[in-house]
């Protein structure tokens, strides 16, 4: 071989090509373990016990699960290229459908509605954008007015009528008869062992043993369905020959059908996927509230659509972002508000820290920004004792535009996304 002959350069280990750092399980673990120690001393410092409590990561879990499905449904779509900011409606038509098949035969029953009424929102979708070639954002615009009159229109007509069943078992124009319970699950014992654990107070061990113990205990089981459904996920869309096909049709649908694939079929299988799953996650709602009410979405599909966006098109960050807004809904839904006061001490924290590494970048004017802002967060700490509930109730749609816009310089979706396809334009 030459003296002269190239090499190509080593690839450090745990290292991806373009100089990103892969991460590891260990670091992975780590960062579980700093976040731990982190929430257990800003709880002990501000006295805020429902940042680490039983209730708050019961709850949270609890909300997490229509956000995530509905974030799930997104990623299906989009990965085949089509976009979905029509899953607001389509979990409206899965709630509406839970709603009225639950009271009759109870909730497995409407768990399957939900997933065939979110499933034809999404076949109304893929007609549209992919046989007509409508543009993808009027289409989904369309979708959830669609969805929004119809449900209203329906709930009307089936469970407000004089006279029908359903208003006789206490249906009206604005919700269905009540249904039964969900079965729940709990580890037997274990719960038990954590809650006295928790009731110790002791620094981290108490706060590790009120999270598990929130994750653990009386368990929906479409939650260890949903749980499933993202494992799936990941095998499927990439670890399997279908799965590489769809995602095929999301990057160059072009060369996908210059290789045999149809890639009508394929964009019809992932956006009616997209729909059943949303839909999956307005049944939840209504089978965990046990009745489909109007308005009962309250804007959960927008913000799946946000956890899609902020987990980069992947199942694994898909679920983190649910988490994260989970802990916001709940947070709104037992009144928070000395919680979220002890996390502006948390975000103040992470702006200083964010300003010190712009400093040390160079970035002086981004520095300042974060640095200021920090200050007026300390202020308001130390001025006040609760906030606002106002504040307290708009915490997830304010967490879903800080994600999105800290997010956005790391995103990378599918090339085609968007993008109109007609079969037969590569030759």
């Amino acid at each position: 071989m030459s003296a002269t002959t190239a090499t190509a350069p080593a690839r450090r280990p745990g290292k991806k090509q373009g100089g990103r750092r892969k991460l590891s399980y260990p670091v992975i673990l780590l960062i579980i373990a700093g976040a731990l120690i982190v929430l257990s001393a800003l709880r002990a410092i501000t006295g805020a016990e429902d940042l680490t409590s039983f209730g708050q990561y019961s709850g949270a879990l609890a909300a997490a699960v229509p956000i995530g499905l509905a974030g799930l449904g997104g990623l299906w779509s989009e990965r085949s290229g089509v976009i979905n900011i029509g899953l607001e409606g389509m979990m409206m038509f899965g709630t509406f459908a839970a709603g009225w098949i639950g009271w009759q035969y109870g909730p497995w029953w409407a768990a399957l509605a939900g997933v065939a009424g979110g499933a034809v929102g999404g076949l109304i979708h893929a007609i549209v954008t992919v046989t007509f070639g409508v543009d993808h954002i009027i289409s989904g615009v369309a979708i959830n007015i669609l969805a929004l009159g119809f449900t209203q229109y329906l709930a009307k007509l089936w469970f407000g009528a004089e006279g029908s069943a359903a208003a006789a078992a206490g249906g009206n124009d604005k919700q269905s008869p009540p249904m039964d319970n969900m079965p729940t699950f709990s580890i037997p014992g274990l719960s038990d062992w954590l809650g006295s654990i928790e009731a110790h107070n002791w620094f981290l061990v108490s706060d590790t043993a009120g999270i598990v113990r929130g994750l653990v205990t009386d368990v929906s089981w479409l939650t260890l369905l949903a749980v499933g459904l993202f494992i799936g996920t990941a095998f499927v869309l990439w670890h399997s020959p279908f799965g590489l096909r769809l995602r095929s049709c999301g990057e160059s649908p072009i060369a996908a059908e210059s290789l045999g694939v149809n890639v009508y079929r394929y964009k019809y299988a992932a956006v009616i996927t997209s729909g059943g799953l949303a839909g999956l996650g307005g049944a939840f709602i209504a089978i965990g509230t046990h009745f489909y009410q109007d308005g009962q979405t309250g804007g959960r599909g927008y913000i799946g659509l946000a956890t899609m966006i902020f987990g980069n098109w992947r199942p694994a960050g898909v679920a983190m972002g649910a988490g994260l807004f989970g802990f916001t809904d709940s947070l709104q839904l037992r009144g928070g508000g000395r919680t979220v006061h002890a996390l502006l001490l948390l975000l103040a924290v992470l702006l200083i820290a964010l300003a010190l590494w712009k400093l040390r970048s160079a970035h002086r004017i981004q520095a300042a920004v974060s640095g200021v802002i920090a200050l007026l967060l300390i202020l308001w700490y130390a001025l006040t004792e609760t906030v606002p509930v106002e504040i307290v109730d708009a915490t997830p749609y304010v967490a879903t535009l800080l994600v999105l816009s800290l997010s956005a310089q790391r995103l990378r979706p599918p090339r085609a996304i968007g993008r109109a396809y007609r079969k037969g334009m590569g030759t």
